[in-house]
């Protein structure tokens, strides 16, 4: 089987700048911040997802990535490709560093439906796949689920991108997650909700309030007042769909410290929650609201901000257990091929 092209395989993707996947939509950076920009620009949750029939030996994929200089702590870190099939790790393959590259990841013999989980710090870029001894096509096309926040949400602490929460719950909920979360930032940026309402997707969460306490810290009244003009915004473009809150997780030494405008945490965590519930109230009736203190003990974090995978699983078991039935109809990724 020859060289396919691979956007027809990409799943996970927002907006594409030539054939780079990236996070925010390029015709309109100059309106956020630097540090959103610059995360924007990692493929974070993207992925490569297609049905090989039986007898498919392996599938290579060609690829693009940045490689650092040679003086540089990471330059000899490989690039790993991990090939999952339902909410089951077939497999890694592990690359060395190299600025395009072939890896060739081995399939079961039964065929089926897999994903290839990308080495997302690498910022690679799909350029090609193809079978070896069989035929793929496409994945099955799953409903959209947009996944805004912060760095909680892009994944951090998870060791492997296909543990992070959105991943984990994308696979529970058989839903195909786009994450849109920018470690350090997800502040309330009005123009990024902007960016939510442009982009089709059939579930829209919202995950973010933490930064709100110390990077750029705010009052509840500013975050409850912005929490509404956010969801005012991305209504514009998905008036209908089901929206869920998450108000921010466990943080130990931010839940009753002021920052430098007066407001805890926990004051911050309430204000998200009751503008969410305010929302419903007044007529909105897809809005959903998940508090967030509860889902996380002390045990879950990995450096007392970030969750660790265990943390990572509860959040998505959570997300799932309130999101399920209010999704689109469709079939979950089943536990085993």
């Amino acid at each position: 089987m020859g060289w396919l092209a691979p956007a027809p395989f990409l799943r996970g993707t927002a907006w594409l700048d030539g054939d780079r996947p990236v996070r925010a939509d390029p015709a309109d950076l100059e309106r956020l911040p630097w540090d959103i920009a610059e995360r924007a620009a990692l493929p974070i949750g993207v992925r490569v997802e297609f049905t090989a029939e039986p007898g498919t030996r392996a599938v290579e994929l060609r690829y693009r990535a940045a490689v650092p200089e040679p003086d540089d702590p990471l330059a000899a870190l490989r690039h790993c490709f991990a090939l999952w099939q339902g909410r089951r790790l077939v497999g890694e393959t592990c690359a060395a560093p190299a600025p395009e590259g072939t890896v060739s990841l081995p399939l079961p013999p039964c065929g089926g439906v897999f994903t290839v989980h990308l080495p997302e710090g690498q910022s690679p870029v799909p350029l090609a796949l193809r079978a070896v001894g069989g035929r793929l096509s496409p994945a099955p096309v799953r409903p959209r689920w947009l996944v805004h926040g912060d760095s909680i949400t892009e994944g951090w602490w998870s060791t492997r991108p296909a543990h992070s929460w959105p991943a984990t719950a994308g696979r529970l909920l058989g839903l195909d997650p786009v994450n849109l979360g920018y470690a350090g930032g997800a502040r309330g940026e009005l123009p990024l909700a902007e960016h939510l309402a442009r982009l089709p997707g059939e579930v829209v969460t919202l995950a973010f309030g933490t930064n709100c306490w110390s990077r750029v810290p705010v009052t509840a009244d500013w975050l409850y007042a912005t929490v509404r003009a956010f969801v005012a915004l991305v209504r514009r473009g998905h008036p209908a769909v089901p929206l869920l809150i998450v108000s921010p997780v466990l943080r130990p030494e931010a839940e009753h410290t002021r920052n430098a405008l007066g407001a805890t945490l926990t004051e911050l965590r309430r204000a998200m929650e009751r503008a969410g519930r305010d929302l419903a109230a007044e007529g909105d009736g897809r809005l959903l609201v998940l508090p967030g203190r509860p889902l996380l003990g002390p045990e879950h974090l990995a450096d007392g901000l970030h969750p660790n995978d265990r943390g990572h699983a509860r959040i998505a078991a959570a997300v799932a257990e309130v999101l399920l039935p209010h999704v689109p109809v469709s079939r979950p990724v089943p536990p085993e091929a």
